[in-house]
């Protein structure tokens, strides 16, 4: 009654006055109201992943979608210990109209061009641990509104002393493939004891694109599929079963190589993230496209006009911040190499910028040339990394290491598709007709000239490397040298580019292929079948390798045993088990 007398007796200003301030406080309620909702669905992009275990310490990593107020590690018994993270800014990572993420399922229907995608990254290193004791941790990221986010539990602990066994997961080339989410979870399954992980590059497809790494709607990212997290439905035989990998590398340290998908081309604000990735200038071209003093261009511009892996850079910890580094783990020395060169079409057609030719219709336009299949870093006698790598393989910490183990990307033997032409800078060849206008541009690459092959393997030969793993290829196969010094590709997890023997020949155009072998190991060595249950052609003989987009592998390094064993799983059996199917023994590694 009180209320309604009151409001009786007001005047009529009075009354739009009080009216006005009630739409005022619902507004108010309302936008709070939201404010809370956006707030309550805050999460972290990635759960936390280990990298770089010392002795008595280790790296924690995770992203979030925002820059917080503080961000750290709580650790310990009752999780009393508190560390806290550095916070960086990824400075390259977009989405665009080919992204698949949030509410954009069809090409552009949100992202018509290249976007920023702002995304933070803390790290926190955790000290004052003991060899072999594993440590409860989780993370904690806390927002500007003051709002806690925490992950799960997990454990860590530090490198390894020597004479610890440790079992170590070989893989690669994931890119969001089929059957990535399948493998993981099949390794975990088969092997729930894993020590650490050894990843021959090519993480994802194009590397700035963010949801590629973490939260692609197919369900199969990067870190969704290594955190147990992927939710990727794979059919096969008319059979649906959603897989979801394998929660590893919260407990266990990631050691990554790069590939040729880590690597960005030419910057721009316009082109789809493909026509970038795929574009990518030599650093000399780069030089001579820069618009004054060429010698005196700065760093960003030249990568802006070239090429870069800041992304890969910036994700991970690398030692020195270079893309190929040394490291101890238990009684492993591991040296990882930046080799790859950027992948091109072997077609010859007019419009083809391929590995042997240049488009027709770009003969006169330097500018949009591809340059073949031209190399990122160089490994070449004489360069950066080659005196690094002499310098490391005769360290103290190599040389006293039982096992000796080399990783990069591009085979040195295979065979698959990516081993042709050969590993060296391509020579390009102008043919031009009798008035001077061109009629070709094609590049030749001299098989004698392949710097893995003459400069890199006599070093790792000599130095008595026992294993050298890469990937590229999608395919699985071994070699082993004359001294017994092994090869292994393990690469297959859903997009096989196929083995090449017997009838089968690899896209070498004819004119090449007294140049560039279509058949076998180019390199001159013979694949060696699996040892225990290899796959048997059509006509019931064994197969010296699996390359098989229903069939996928993992490899487990067993340093107790000095053995390397290979397992597949078949995708279009959900309910079947999981096969070894081949062994090797390490050399001296007794």
């Amino acid at each position: 009654m009180l209320i309604f007398y009151t409001i009786s007796h007001l005047g009529q200003r009075s009354l739009r006055n009080l009216y006005r301030f009630g739409i005022l406080i619902g507004l108010i309620f309302v936008l709070v109201g939201k404010m809370e909702a956006q707030t309550s669905q805050l999460q972290l992009l990635s759960d936390p992943f280990l990298q770089l275990p010392t002795p008595t310490s280790i790296l924690v990593i995770w992203f979030t979608e925002f820059a917080g107020s503080q961000h750290f590690v709580s650790y310990g018994k009752d999780f009393k210990q508190r560390v806290f993270a550095t916070t960086t800014q990824l400075t390259r990572t977009r989405e665009d109209q080919n992204s698949k993420v949030g509410e954009q399922r069809e090409k552009g229907t949100i992202y018509q061009k290249p976007t920023p995608r702002k995304i933070w990254r803390h790290q926190a290193e955790v000290t004052g641990l003991i060899s072999g004791v594993k440590v409860p941790y989780f993370v904690t990221s806390v927002t500007e509104n003051h709002q806690k986010i925490e992950s799960h539990q997990f454990t860590l602990s530090p490198q390894p002393k020597a004479e610890t066994p440790l079992k170590i997961l070989l893989t690669s080339d994931h890119q969001l493939m089929p059957m990535t989410a399948a493998n993981l979870q099949k390794v975990a399954e088969t092997i729930p004891e894993l020590d650490g992980i050894f990843f021959a590059g090519d993480l994802v497809n194009i590397p700035d694109r963010a949801s590629e790494w973490f939260d692609d709607i197919r369900g199969n990212a990067f870190f969704p599929c290594l955190q147990g997290k992927a939710n990727y439905q794979l059919e096969k035989a008319g059979v649906k079963t959603f897989y979801h990998g394998a929660s590893l590398i919260q407990n266990i340290p990631l050691f990554p190589a790069i590939g040729n998908h880590e690597i960005m081309g030419i910057f721009s604000d316009e082109l789809s993230l493909n026509e970038q990735f795929n574009h990518p200038y030599p650093r000399f071209i780069g030089k001579r496209l820069a618009p004054l003093f060429p010698d005196q261009i700065e760093e960003l511009e030249l990568k802006n006009k070239t090429f870069n892996s800041d992304t890969y850079q910036e994700i991970f910890s690398l030692p020195n911040n270079k893309n190929y580094y040394s490291l101890s783990f238990g009684n492993i020395r591991l040296i990882v190499l930046y080799i790859t060169n950027i992948w091109r079409t072997p077609s010859l057609e007019a419009n083809a910028r391929g590995r042997y030719r240049e488009k027709q219709e770009d003969f006169n336009h330097p500018e949009n040339w591809g340059y073949g299949q031209h190399i990122f870093e160089s490994i070449q006698p004489g360069s950066e990394q080659y005196k690094w790598l002499q310098q490391e393989l005769n360290s103290p910490e190599f040389r006293q290491a039982k096992y000796k183990i080399v990783m990069f990307h591009h085979p040195p033997h295979t065979l698959g598709d990516n081993i042709v032409p050969a590993y060296t800078d391509p020579q390009q060849i102008i043919e031009k007709d009798n008035q001077g206008n061109v009629k070709m541009i094609r590049y030749e690459y001299p098989l004698e000239q392949d710097y893995i092959i003459r400069d890199v393997i006599p070093l790792l030969e000599k130095a008595e490397v026992q294993l050298v793993y890469y990937g590229h290829s999608h395919l699985w196969n071994r070699f082993m040298s004359p001294s017994g010094m092994h090869f292994l590709e393990s690469s297959n997890v859903g997009n096989s580019y196929g083995a090449f023997l017997g009838d089968k020949k690899r896209a070498v155009p004819w004119e090449f292929r007294e140049k560039y072998p279509a058949i076998g190991d180019p390199n001159g060595l013979e694949p060696i079948l699996p040892s225990l249950n290899p796959l048997l052609a059509e006509d019931g003989k064994p197969l010296p390798y699996i390359a098989s987009n229903n069939i996928t592998v993992f490899s487990i390094l067993d340093t107790e045993t000095g053995t390397v064993k290979s397992y597949y799983f078949d995708t279009q059996k959900p309910q079947s088990e999981v096969i070894k199917f081949d062994e090797f023994k390490l050399k001296n590694s007794h």
